[in-house]
């Protein structure tokens, strides 16, 4: 991609902003640099990458990282056998750490969340455990040596804490004793990393030792005295040893790590990668952005495209569209009118797709995928070749014109201007004949000549930014369509100009303009007509479409709960039969044990026995013979030639063909319609349990809400309420439910899921969308 195009749209800009919200330092020099791909794999998979961490960030959130230091300079040193020092291998610990919480950050994570895309960067966060877990014991994050990196050391360090405290004890006794009326000041400082007492001069010999400094004035002498030189000696030795053994533990890390070199540039290349990700996907969220889909042929529908530089509150969104129908795009109006701006914005939002980023417009917005966008917008003067308005444009144009494909964008503002209007009308129009066999175009104009252009040329269209006449100032909003009307007129008589002067300016216009300027007016008026009623319809549509899907959602509804009847009912039924079972072995077992003991049963334990075990038996006889289960069987049990009532239309009609188990053909009078088994009943099916057995579901319905909200409850009383819920919701047989418990401390939201995780009744739960509660509800799926 060239770099003037990058220049001309300011794409600079959203690089520099892309940088900001980075956190590595090698993510922040990668965004900086970003540039536009031409490769369609490349760019299909550059955007998908921003929608997982999109994805992530939006249900997970941000990363667990921090920035960390190059590590190649490390592993460049560790390859050449060098030793690293403290410093490098705090750096080192701190990547490995953050790999590491990043792998446990996507442990549990919800498999709703596709991350295929960035597989191959994840796959590399393999952190090497030996070295890891030496580093921990060895090293901080800011390059201290800690005391677990040997045992050596740490018996140095001891040794040195004791020595010191005993040469401070040793001190104390100069500074707080009788002796301090030698001293000029009552303090230990140290000089040449020894311990010293400052003495006055008269007093030079009065501790012995050796003098290490003086004052300016000299009335000062700074004296290591005599009874501490051996307690300092010991400290430097110990110090030394201290060193020495510092060298030969980074020594032995280095050797550590110089066996992991090519595992630690991975893991570090893969942590800027996903910064570098996460700062596309901030973005996206700061601009509101959605992600594109790319077309094969280069064709552009903007739905609703806003200038991502220009502030969200003032921008005015425009649908932009070019390729499909047409490839060249003349658009016109007064100046400020928003010509320059629209394009602007298809050339800007084409190069952030090609960079992998999310684009300003509404969902479902397509881009092609250009090998080079070219671009000649606004005024180039070159003072220093001399050169005019006009020669800088043709010098811009002319070197399009060399390199133009048809998978190149085109975008001219103001084509042909700077020079005689005639002239440069029909230049402009000989350039675009050129240009537009060749790739896409977008291109301005004030030439009226230009307007015709669009009807009479093939895959050409005219376009035109809107001007409203009642405040005279433009709306800035993109017709494509309908050229540009001179308001020059209407203007003038909203500003008080004299009705005969304008009559007499309209007199003096050729009637070829005439025709124009009444064409476009008549136009306008058609298009807001024809917008007007397509709004309507789309309302209309909408409207029909949200109906037809609530009423298969709710004839899916009752098929579900009827069978979700049967299936607890049979469940029910069977958990009965067999704590009967288990009852009866029960009773037959005692009456076993008594007799084998010897004891004398008596014969009204018997009678008693029996009886039980009678009672059970009819039990367990009802239990097959369950009325509710075998009516609710023979209301569906249906075949071809059968009068039956379809239950979601409230129809009656006769069964003509078997699709399948479980799907039928009614014909209702002159309409035939497919049903499922569940949504129809025979009508001569006997009718006396029926009504209470459908009042009774409704009423289990009605007094199962498929909502809890638990917010503002205490721990105990929420999980009470919780537990109670689930067992009325099992009884009215609802099989998707939402849980509201806020975010709060999170100590709800945390029991509840443990709750879902071991109820068997449970087949799965998420967090709500973000539309419907985000992680402040969770949304169940029962079985």
């Amino acid at each position: 991609m060239n770099s003037k195009i990058l220049k001309i749209l300011e794409f600079e800009q959203i690089t520099n902003r892309l940088s900001s919200l980075a956190i590595t330092a090698p993510a922040k020099e990668k965004a900086a640099n970003l540039k536009p791909k031409t490769d369609f794999d490349k760019v299909e998979k550059s955007l998908k990458q921003t929608l997982a961490l999109a994805n992530l960030l939006r249900i997970k959130g941000q990363l667990p990282l921090t920035d960390f230091q190059d590590v190649k300079p490390s592993t460049k040193r560790l390859s050449v056998k060098a030793n690293l020092n403290a410093q490098e291998f705090g750096n080192i610990l701190l990547i490995l750490s953050l790999a590491s919480e990043i792998n446990g950050f996507l442990e549990d994570l919800d498999e709703d969340i596709d991350l295929s895309a960035i597989d191959e960067i994840l796959d590399k966060l393999v952190v090497p455990d030996t070295l890891f877990n030496q580093l921990k014991k060895s090293v901080d994050f800011d390059g201290e040596v800690l005391d677990g990196a040997s045992s050596a050391l740490a018996r140095i360090r001891h040794d040195i804490k004791s020595n010191e405290e005993e040469i401070k004890n040793k001190m104390d006794s100069y500074t707080k004793g009788n002796s301090s009326k030698y001293l000029s000041e009552q303090i230990v400082t140290i000089r040449d990393d020894r311990y010293v007492i400052p003495v006055k001069q008269e007093y030079r010999g009065k501790f012995g030792g050796v003098v290490h400094d003086q004052s300016a004035s000299g009335q000062t002498l700074f004296v290591e005295p005599e009874a501490v030189l051996n307690l300092n000696n010991r400290q430097q030795n110990l110090m030394a040893q201290e060193r020495q053994e510092i060298r030969n533990i980074l020594k032995h890390l280095s050797s550590m790590a110089r066996e992991d070199i090519k595992n630690l540039n991975e893991i570090a290349f893969s942590l800027s990668e996903l910064d570098f990700l996460q700062a596309k996907a901030k973005l996206a969220k700061e601009m509101k952005a959605t992600e594109p889909s790319l077309s094969y042929d280069n064709s552009l529908y903007l739905r609703k495209a806003r200038h991502p530089l220009i502030d969200p509150e003032k921008v005015v969104p425009n649908d932009i569209y070019l390729g499909e129908e047409f490839d060249t795009m003349l658009i016109t109006g007064p100046n400020t009118g928003g010509k320059t701006i629209t394009l602007k914005t298809a050339g800007l939002i084409q190069l952030m797709a090609q960079s992998g980023l999310f684009i300003p417009a509404e969902e479902n917005s397509k881009v092609g995928v250009f090998k080079q966008v070219y671009a000649d917008i606004g005024d180039e003067q070159s003072i220093e070749q001399s050169l005019s308005t006009f020669s800088s444009h043709i010098n811009d144009i002319i070197a399009i014109m060399k390199n133009v494909n048809d998978q190149t964008l085109v975008l001219i503002d103001e084509i042909g201007a700077g020079t005689d209007p005639e002239e440069g009308a029909s230049l402009a129009i000989s350039i675009l004949d050129f240009l537009r066999k060749k790739s896409k175009i977008m291109v301005t104009t004030h030439y009226p000549e230009l307007k015709l252009y669009g009807y009479n040329r093939e895959r050409t269209t005219n376009a035109s930014m809107e001007f409203d006449l009642k405040t005279l100032s433009p709306t800035y909003r993109l017709q494509i369509g309908i050229p540009g009307h001179s308001n020059a007129f209407a203007i003038a008589r909203r500003l008080g100009m004299r009705e005969d002067v304008v009559k007499n300016a309209q007199k003096l216009m050729k009637d070829e303009d005439s025709d124009i300027n009444n064409m476009i007016e008549r136009l306008n008026e058609q298009t807001k007509a024809a917008t007007s009623a397509r709004s309507r319809l789309e309302t209309s549509l909408d409207r029909s479409q949200k109906l037809e899907k609530k009423l298969q959602d709710a004839l899916d509804w009752y098929n579900q709960r009827v069978q979700k009847q049967l299936d607890f009912a049979q469940e029910r039924a069977n958990e009965i039969v067999a704590k009967r079972r288990k009852k009866a072995d029960q009773i037959i077992e005692r009456l076993e044990n008594e007799r084998k003991n010897g004891v004398q049963i008596k014969e009204n334990k018997i009678i008693d026995a029996k009886g039980e075990l009678n009672s059970l038996e009819r039990q367990a006889q009802n239990l097959a013979n369950n009325k509710v289960l075998q009516r609710e069987k023979r209301r569906h049990n249906v075949s071809v030639g059968d009068k039956v009532k379809v239950l979601s239309y409230g129809q009656t009609g006769t069964i003509t063909k078997k699709l399948s188990d479980h799907d039928y053909e009614v014909q209702m009078g002159i309409m035939k319609v497919k049903v499922s088994d569940r949504d129809v009943e025979k009508i001569d099916a006997p009718k006396k349990q029926i009504p209470h057995v459908r009042a009774t579901s409704a009423l289990r319905r009605s007094n199962a809400r498929s909502e809890l909200d638990l917010r503002g409850q205490r721990y105990d009383e929420a999980m009470t309420n919780l537990d109670r819920y689930f067992d009325s919701v099992l009884l009215a047989g609802l099989d998707v439910v939402t849980i509201i418990h806020g975010i709060g401390t999170g100590a709800i939201r945390t029991g509840v899921w443990q709750y879902l995780r071991s109820n068997r009744h449970v087949k799965s739960f998420n967090y709500a969308p973000a539309n419907q509660g985000g992680n402040g509800a969770t949304i169940v799926q029962l079985k």
